[in-house]
């Protein structure tokens, strides 16, 4: 096949996906979970369900699928915060803070037991924690972060306590983030 041919289905491809994930999304947010059928999916992107199913074997599988492009989404703009900030302590502070955002606009409840496990959710906490890990080892090492604690414990701790912003408006995540910062003020 000539090249120009398989960009074409490719492309066409990828738009089908992100059309259905795109369509899930709106499922979920109109009617919740428990209301998401393949069914659906394929009525909301303006596909038929055999070809959703070319896609997808399952709901699961779109669920999954979505999921994992929010999760992408989500750490993508966390790299974008960190790149935009100057200045270790205040990198922290804005990527905290616009984690701490994300978690409290996030859906909790069935959405949460439902999505929140699995292979694909486990290699997300690791980057997550790698990229959290990377930032307060930077601060630690221009002195301003603490560095009497492992930096692997002390990226569980601020991940762990960052998750208290779920369901906070504005003001108080921006207060919780403080909260997290003090803490981890070099000792004297």
């Amino acid at each position: 096949m000539p090249k120009l041919w398989n960009e074409t289905i490719a492309s066409h491809r990828h738009a089908v996906r992100e059309a259905a994930l795109d369509a899930t999304a709106a499922v979920v947010t109109e009617s919740g979970l428990p209301a998401v059928t393949m069914s659906k999916i394929a009525e909301r992107a303006g596909i038929g369900r055999a070809t959703l199913y070319k896609y997808f074997p399952d709901i699961d599988a779109v669920l999954v699928a979505w999921h994992d492009r929010q999760i992408t989404r989500h750490l993508q703009h966390l790299a974008e915060v960190r790149d935009r900030t100057a200045g270790v302590g205040p990198r922290l502070r804005a990527v905290l803070e616009a984690y701490a955002q994300i978690l409290a606009h996030h859906h909790s409840g069935a959405i949460v037991v439902g999505l929140h496990r699995g292979e694909h959710v486990r290699h997300a906490q690791q980057r997550l924690h790698e990229f959290v890990r990377a930032l307060l080892t930077d601060a630690a090492q221009a002195g301003e972060v603490r560095d009497d604690v492992p930096a692997d414990e002390l990226t569980r701790y601020v991940l762990h306590a960052v998750t208290a912003a779920e369901g906070l408006e504005s003001p108080a995540v921006r207060r919780l983030v403080a909260v997290i910062l003090a803490g981890l003020t070099p000792q004297q």
